[in-house]
């Protein structure tokens, strides 16, 4: 059955490609300028992104091998939304994987989209203050090393591409902002920069 999405109409959907992290489609298309066609995206499994702060008001970043950088990333912490599962249920356990941090306060700061034109995969934002320190617990496949820096260092490192994980990059130049937007709602329903423990 044909759909509208925006000024295009989808014919119909092909799955080419799937996986647990991503699915590639084609779509047959009537283009806005009635033309007919296809578009391909790239549904990508949501994610989130952490920024964590601890009394002094360092800035905890990770380090690993990015396969497809081919190269070690400085980034956030930084995962996948498991099926099901809310964004800040998964915010508290990448950060626990990852490094071992627990916190009292989360405060989301909204979300952003890797790339729009192609990609559908969104990533939610959150800070998180008031931490404890417990025991890791990272995938297999990742070796982890954590860091820590004070804000306007990680600034610096985003500004001199020492961090380039666009997520993280995102984060970090909001939490520095001196008046971070409010009261804007999120995808997932929640006041951007409003606390939620």
């Amino acid at each position: 059955m044909e759909r509208q999405n925006g000024p295009w109409i989808i014919k119909s959907t092909e799955s080419r490609y799937k996986d647990a992290f991503m699915e590639l489609q084609v779509d047959q298309v009537i283009k806005p300028n009635k033309e007919e066609g296809t578009y391909a995206t790239l549904q990508m499994k949501s994610g989130v992104t952490i920024l964590a702060t601890n009394s002094k008001g360092q800035v905890y970043l990770t380090k690993q091998f990015r396969y497809a950088i081919g190269e070690e990333s400085i980034e956030l912490i930084a995962g996948g939304i498991d099926k099901g599962e809310e964004p800040l249920v998964a915010a508290k356990r990448e950060a626990k994987e990852e490094l071992g941090i627990e916190a009292d306060e989360w405060t989301q700061m909204g979300v952003m989209h890797l790339e729009t034109s192609i990609v559908k995969g969104p990533v939610y934002l959150f800070t998180a203050h008031h931490l404890h320190c417990t025991d890791t617990d990272p995938d297999d496949t990742e070796d982890i090393t954590g860091f820590k820096v004070s804000l306007q260092e990680a600034v610096e490192m985003v500004m001199h591409n020492k961090i380039t994980h666009g997520p993280s990059c995102v984060l970090i130049l909001k939490a520095a902002h001196p008046n971070p937007p409010e009261g804007r709602a999120s995808p997932s329903h929640s006041p951007e920069g409003q606390t939620v423990l």
